[in-house]
């Protein structure tokens, strides 16, 4: 009997290591609701022959995901941003057919998520933040605190950034997006988020650095994110995100934001040796090459939210 077991466990495996891995991995992302993908700050769907999240939708869809890329105000309130993205769920429901959708956010595209599933959790099954501001950034308390309000520095910034999210708006694509950089990092400063949070608790951890409810009205909630500045000596963007992480001093943080500030729902991971870009496997795909390659960790995260029926 033994003997027999063995025999057809020999040739399960001489069948499987036979298949293509095209074969193995069908279904594998093939989650029961949509994926939908929402930028951060300053983000956009496509510009040219570049997509904000660089490979991953494609590698998602190769194996059963139905995936969307949203597209937001590239700098605006969360509350703002979240009804633009509600608009768009709206709408690929009614495309798809689906009851809900699975919401993954990068930065700012996080707590945009959260908004959506916060007043509308009827409409989504999962909401996933990727290095997510869900308790602020350091980084926009500094912008605000050396350029505050009502300043000259403040007036000059403001006009900056405004300008480069008009013109992020212009070559993706977007149509009246309106943009507002001053309450964009309103809402990624620590006060903006702690009131974002008193109104959208859903998720949030109760203590500093913990992890928050795994569900709440329905909705799953998950987290994970990277907390390393320098990643690849070939990436133009590192040295800013080098600079930018001084903001943070000891504290982990991915140069952007804060590891303990990324926490959501049940916390998957919050060191990945990768910076705040590397976690959307930019620029183009100049990653971290000693790490786990951010396009696994879609397509395992994918494969989460399938075995769970989401």
């Amino acid at each position: 009997m033994k003997i027999k077991i063995v025999k057809n466990l020999a040739v399960l495996i001489a069948i499987a290591v036979t298949l293509p891995a095209s074969v193995l991995a069908a279904g594998y992302t093939q989650t029961k609701y949509p994926i939908v993908l929402a930028h951060g700050l300053f983000g956009f769907d496509q510009i040219g022959p570049v997509d904000y999240w660089y490979a991953i939708p494609s590698a998602l869809r190769a194996d059963g995901a139905k995936v969307y890329s949203t597209q937001v105000s590239a700098a605006n309130s969360t509350e703002i941003r979240g009804e633009q993205l509600l608009t768009q769920v709206k709408q690929i429901l009614a495309v798809t057919g689906a009851s809900k959708v699975n919401l993954i956010g990068h930065s700012h595209g996080g707590p945009t998520a959260r908004y959506v599933a916060s007043v509308r959790p009827d409409l989504v099954a999962s909401v996933t933040t990727v290095g997510g501001v869900n308790r602020g950034s350091k980084v926009a308390d500094f912008l605000l605190g050396i350029a505050p309000e009502g300043s000259l520095p403040n007036a000059i910034l403001i006009s900056i950034t405004n300008g480069l999210s008009q013109i992020i708006n212009f070559l993706s694509g977007g149509k009246g997006l309106t943009q507002d950089s001053l309450a964009a990092t309103k809402s990624l400063s620590t006060a903006g988020s702690l009131k974002f949070n008193a109104l959208h608790p859903q998720g949030i951890p109760v203590s500093t650095c913990g992890e928050g409810a795994y569900q709440v009205n329905g909705v799953s909630y998950f987290s994970w994110s990277g907390a390393k500045a320098f990643t690849n000596a070939f990436d133009i963007l590192d040295p800013a995100l080098a600079l930018t992480s001084l903001a943070f001093g000891s504290e982990k943080n991915d140069g952007l934001v804060s590891s303990c500030s990324s926490h959501l729902g049940k916390v998957i991971r919050d060191d990945y040796a990768m910076n705040h870009l590397d976690e959307v496997n930019q620029t183009i795909g100049l990653v971290n090459i000693f790490e786990t390659n951010p396009v696994s960790l879609y397509r395992q995260h994918a494969n989460r939210l399938k075995n769970l029926g989401l």
